[in-house]
């Protein structure tokens, strides 16, 4: 059974904004730590956001921090991000991904024990 799906992606012009949606497993949305990573070709994986549990405090890496917001909806359940004025340089495939922890470092992989398949965003005119 996939506990994490990723939705969202596609291709959009520079500028242009993106909702990202990870469909989670209502036990990791309750008690784990969210987090959203993207891969561009040829890069390393790099950490975004993420969102607690016990208190949904949020926390932005400084390559998207004021354009990109992440929520939740408990009900749904579902993890959000949303994207404002992409640049080409956002090109990559998103992936949330989650840790059985509340303050997962996002430079640390090996302390996330679940991943979705990725979406794809291309930033392009």
């Amino acid at each position: 059974q996939l506990q994490l799906a990723e939705s969202g992606g596609g291709l959009v012009q520079p500028g242009g904004s993106l909702r990202l949606s990870c469909l989670a497993s209502k036990f990791i949305l309750d008690y784990y730590a969210l987090c959203w990573f993207r891969q561009a070709p040829g890069k390393e994986r790099e950490g975004l956001s993420c969102i607690a549990s016990f208190d949904n405090s949020t926390r932005y890496a400084e390559s998207v921090k004021g354009r990109f917001i992440i929520s939740k909806d408990n009900t749904e359940p579902t993890v959000y991000l949303q994207m404002i004025n992409l640049k080409p340089e956002d090109t990559a495939v998103y992936y949330c991904a989650a840790a059985f922890s509340e303050y997962p470092d996002l430079d640390k992989l090996s302390d996330f024990h679940t991943w979705g398949q990725g979406t794809p965003v291309t930033v392009s005119s």
